[in-house]
């Protein structure tokens, strides 16, 4: 983690020195600039194939919800932007996407977060976000919110999640949904989205892999019920490798694995949620509170 931070720091060095040569030499020139708006992407990003369904359809709906405004994408994992390369496959940084962008000759960005919540991850592209402020890179430049940012959110990712449950789960099976979790804070959102999700369907939990609630006590709720069944649905934009393997692996220690031998028979459903339509609404509706600026 030290080593990744390390490596953000450095390039973000770059960056400005390329800002500070390049933008500030017309900076008295930028107000005159003809507009040009485009919109950012940003996503922590995956190497897995089938994880760029969920990509794929963000980037249609954006496009056709804003008709005419260049869309551009930034993964934010170093790892993942390199395994992607190996593959012949280049996606750029935040940092580097906005330095071209200006390059190209953008005025104003909205930028885009495709994160679940406003953790760690999401608070280090608004100190980018932040940084490229300070430095005058663009005319405007302003971040939309993660998925669940509000009490509105939280209401309409219940409505999503309760619309995405398998017709064929019976009242008595459960939905067990991963979050990825952090230490941050803004983990108190996914017990939040289980208390809510809980008042129209007692039957559906939610749980991380890195923060409260664990597998450990999500078992412990299970056995409480007497449930006998649970369908495993990732609570994250794409269905990679948490969802793949520490979800519905076959190692001891996957939810999988773990619940199953708790006497639960485990269901399941490898689709991130970017791949269903009302989740992505969320996203492309935060968008408008960025392009709002630029008017």
């Amino acid at each position: 983690m030290r080593t990744t931070k390390w490596c953000g720091i450095v390039l973000m060095t770059l960056v400005f020195f390329f800002i500070a040569v390049n933008g500030f030499a017309s900076s008295g020139h930028g107000q005159n600039q003809p507009k040009k708006i485009g919109i950012l992407l940003v996503a922590f990003g995956s190497s897995e194939p089938s994880a760029q369904i969920s990509f794929e359809n963000i980037d249609k709906k954006v496009k056709i919800a804003y008709p005419g405004i260049p869309v551009h994408w930034a993964y934010t994992s170093h790892i993942i932007r390199n395994k992607l390369a190996k593959q012949g496959k280049f996606l750029n940084s935040p940092e580097v996407a906005l330095s071209k962008m200006k390059d190209e000759g953008f005025t104003h960005v909205a930028v885009q977060a495709l994160h679940t919540i406003g953790g760690e991850e999401y608070h280090d592209l608004r100190r980018t976000v932040g940084a490229f402020k300070i430095m005058g890179g663009f005319q405007r430049i302003v971040l939309g919110y993660p998925l669940l940012a509000s009490q509105k959110d939280m209401q309409l990712a219940v409505s999503a999640i309760l619309e995405s449950i398998p017709t064929e789960r019976k009242s008595n099976e459960a939905i067990v949904l991963m979050g990825h979790g952090t230490h941050h804070p803004s983990n108190a959102f996914y017990a939040a989205l289980m208390f809510q999700l809980q008042l129209k369907d007692p039957n559906v939990f939610v749980g991380t892999v890195e923060g409260y609630p664990d597998v450990d006590l999500i078992k412990e709720l299970l056995i409480k019920r007497k449930i006998k069944k649970a369908y495993l649905m990732p609570f994250m934009s794409v269905a990679g490798d948490h969802a793949k393997n520490d979800m519905a692996g076959d190692e001891d220690d996957s939810w999988k694995s773990i619940l199953t031998k708790a006497g639960i028979q485990c269901a399941p459903i490898l689709k991130g949620t970017a791949e269903y339509d009302k989740f992505v609404d969320i996203w492309v509706s935060h968008i408008k509170g960025p392009l709002s600026h630029f008017e």
